[in-house]
């Protein structure tokens, strides 16, 4: 599975971005799909996920409410959707797949087994 992400961007703060992950190589409709992102000098962190064909969502604490994960299945695309966004929203975003994930691995990079390269998202104050 390749994984492509883009819609980042620089916003300022308050505004909005939806990034898009589109994979390739095989239908993801099996997959659990997640979004993580990395900011200069910090570890990459869980952002949100969704799994496969029942939908259940997760987020991350920071971005809860403010960010929204869907998927198309029929595109094989996962989508994100960042709204109120905050300075410290800033960092390269990533977008997973993975097959095996569970509630309690979810969050766990180490539990995903394709990436995309990421894109950029850059908040102003």
């Amino acid at each position: 599975v390749q994984l492509q992400a883009s819609g980042g961007g620089l916003v300022q703060a308050g505004g909005s971005l939806k990034l898009s992950c589109v994979a390739s190589g095989d239908s993801v409709s099996g997959y659990t799909l997640g979004w993580f992102r990395q900011a200069p000098g910090k570890e990459r962190e869980f952002v949100s996920a969704i799994f496969r064909r029942a939908g259940n969502t997760y987020y991350a604490t920071a971005v809860k409410d403010r960010f929204t994960v869907s998927r198309d299945n029929a595109k094989n695309t996962v989508y994100l959707q960042m709204t109120s966004l905050k300075p410290e929203d800033t960092a390269v975003y990533y977008c997973a797949a993975g097959r095996r994930l569970i509630v309690t691995t979810v969050r766990q990079d180490s539990a995903y087994d394709y990436w995309g390269r990421g894109t950029q998202v850059t908040v102003s104050s």
